[in-house]
């Protein structure tokens, strides 16, 4: 067994299950409740007031304060964070930089590592995980955070889908020898202590849970008043209405999923709403209850609020950032040239963080799609590599990303689990007389009055990309150049992504230009393995595998190969035995070369006042680590 817990691992076991429990980046010391504690001057002004209990009080116990490594300095209280949103759309925008995950991932996102959770305890076979809480540790209306929020998030939400999701496949564990599934008890040991108990080993429990049901408690004081089972079904119906929705079950999910956009619901996290998020703007201001403080004992965050305010057009993000209207804000690399141009006069600097992306710019052919000579040619690694070679790669380097991403195929950047040396290389030269050669080869001689491809009966052939967006207008206008020099005639159509979604699921979309981004496939392997519709090139491959069978196409070859490598990680007994199955899985990709990518990735752009502080500079950027939440917001500060 192997104990996490207070600062220090200690292990009585060999057992691969058995590893390091906690970052150095993160300490849990005793913080002395003396003058050494700080807190925001805004918070001790209520204080003062008798508004508000000393900072000891709503702090958790000495013991169990988490202290937040700080990037460069200790920083200040005050200030705006200020962003531009989309509206409820773009909730992830503040919903990842503020989530309090119960485990979240390192910086170098190797292994998970307790945030909300103090510790925990694995057993030898990774059946058994123990995990501690915080003595002390409250909500930010003051209530106390117990196991029994654990508990009844699991009891009355998650088991029950009372908020819209199925249960995460972190708390099914598989027999390694039939492949069933069984789901994971979960049970009460103390206030601040808690059991999962799985069947069979499940070594990456912590990891999944730290992707996929992140949270893993619900503030129970606050559900037990609207969910039908404590109230009944017209009180639930009732409250609907009150809160300006139609239908409860629409309600619920909105109320036990996306929590941070509604300041009725109390949160652990380091800002609180303070308003409806369908307004202008967005509003979220320090929480007084927030449980983190600096080495030095001041409470966190040190930013006073976050206020994100509502865009009509793209365009405003840029010249928001140029005239300082914004302070802390995203751009991929369709805006690196302007803002690297005004990057002295805007008093703002550009941070890259480094993404998984297999490409920037690349194209996936759905190996399922309906038209049957279509599904023949996508299915054929000729056709994949012709149009792979019939591309300038320098040119749409230059034109789509700025020069920021290599022309290179579409690949596990290095330094990413699952990188394969000269997989970047594979099929990346540009070689349109080869190209030619093999759709020749494929039998698509036949042309038609205007000089395109046929197929080999003579029924016509189009290459259509189906889109949800225009923001790939520029690469979408090349590949249509260099697919119709070969002859192959290209159509794209935009549709709404509502429309978009339902295409999908109908497999009614033959190519799309989505990116691959996967940081470690046994942490989230659904864009790599055909577990649901999900991806477009594995279409209804997805289908079949999700309905059990009864609905898609039946997976063959290699991609059946993928499922069984799939099914293999899953009752893996060793973090080695998962890895190299995973590698397996990377490895088909590789040979088969489904999503063709013609620019490497690029880096997301962190565009930060030169007066905010703290931002790391050698960061991640995955939706797996939270994107911007990786860097800690919580420590970053406005130099006034």
């Amino acid at each position: 067994m192997t104990t996490a817990l207070g600062g220090c691992s200690f292990s009585s076991s060999n057992n691969v299950a058995d590893k390091v429990k906690e970052s150095p980046d993160v300490k849990e010391t005793i913080v002395k409740e003396t003058n050494n504690t700080k807190e925001s001057p805004n918070l001790a002004k209520l204080v003062s007031e008798g508004k508000l209990p000393k900072l000891e009080e709503r702090l958790p116990a000495a013991k169990d304060i988490m202290i937040e490594n700080v990037v460069d300095e200790i920083g200040e209280y005050g200030g705006d964070w200020k962003m531009p949103w989309n509206g409820v759309a773009d909730k992830w925008s503040v919903g990842q930089p503020t989530e309090e995950a119960l485990f979240r991932f390192n910086k170098e996102g190797n292994k998970v590592e307790p945030n909300v959770a103090k510790g925990y305890e694995v057993n030898a076979d990774s059946t058994v995980f123990t995990i501690h809480l915080r003595e002390g540790m409250k909500w930010s209306d003051g209530v106390p955070f117990t196991a029994d929020d654990v508990l009844f998030y699991w009891e009355h939400m998650l088991t029950k889908e009372t908020f819209g999701k199925k249960i995460y496949d972190a708390y099914y564990s598989v027999d390694p020898a039939t492949g069933d599934r069984a789901l994971a008890e979960v049970k009460k040991v103390d206030d601040y202590t808690f059991t999962v108990t799985h069947k069979y080993p499940s070594v990456l429990f912590l990891e999944r849970v730290a992707i996929d049901n992140k949270w893993f408690f619900a503030p129970a004081h606050f559900h037990k008043t609207i969910l039908p089972e404590f109230v009944g079904d017209a009180k639930t119906l009732e409250i609907t209405k009150e809160w300006g929705y139609e239908d409860p079950k629409t309600f619920l999910m909105e109320t036990g999923y996306t929590d941070w956009l509604h300041y009725q619901i109390p949160t652990l996290r380091a800002w609180v709403p303070t308003n409806d998020p369908n307004g202008d703007q967005f509003v979220m201001e320090r929480n007084p209850y927030y449980w983190k403080t600096d080495s030095e004992g001041k409470q966190l965050p040190y930013i006073d609020r976050i206020v994100a305010t509502k865009i009509q057009d793209p365009s405003q993000k840029v010249l928001g950032t140029l005239s300082g209207d914004y302070n802390l804000t995203i751009f991929d690399s369709k805006d690196f040239t302007v803002l690297k141009e005004n990057e002295k006069k805007a008093d703002f600097r550009i941070i890259p963080w480094t993404q998984p992306s297999w490409s920037s710019a690349g194209i996936q052919l759905n190996q399922t799609t309906e038209d049957p000579n279509l599904r023949k040619l996508f299915q054929d690694i000729k056709f994949r590599e012709a149009l792979s070679i019939g591309v300038d790669r320098n040119e749409v380097s230059e034109i789509v990303t700025n020069g920021l991403g290599e022309p290179i195929q579409a690949s596990v950047p290095k330094g990413i689990m699952g990188y394969q040396e000269g997989w970047d290389k594979q099929w990346a030269e540009y070689d349109p007389e080869r190209a030619n050669k093999i759709l020749d080869e494929l039998g698509l001689t036949k042309r038609d009055k205007n000089n395109f491809r046929t197929n080999a009966d003579g029924s016509e052939l189009t290459l259509t990309i189906v889109e949800g967006t225009t923001d790939n207008a520029p690469f979408l206008e090349l590949l249509k150049k260099y697919y119709e020099e070969m002859g192959l005639r290209t159509n794209v159509k935009i549709v709404d992504g509502t429309t978009q979604f339902d295409m999908k699921y109908a497999n009614q979309i033959p190519m799309h230009t989505e990116n691959i981004s996967v940081a470690n496939v046994a942490f989230r392997p659904d864009t790599l393995v055909p577990l649901r519709v999900m991806t477009p090139w594995l279409g209804h491959y997805g289908l079949y595998t999700q309905s059990g069978g009864k609905e898609g196409v039946k997976p063959e070859g290699d991609v059946a190969k993928i499922l069984e490598y799939w099914d293999k990680v899953k009752s893996s007994k060793t973090l080695e035995d998962i890895n190299n199955y995973s590698n397996e899985i990377v490895k088909l990709h590789q040979k088969n070369q489904w999503v063709i990518g013609y620019a490497g990735p690029t880096p997301v752009l962190i565009v930060a006042s030169n007066k905010i502080h703290n931002i790391p500079t050698d960061a991640i950027w995955s939706d797996e680590y939270r994107s911007l939440g990786q860097g800690h917001p919580v420590q970053f500060f406005i130099k006034q």
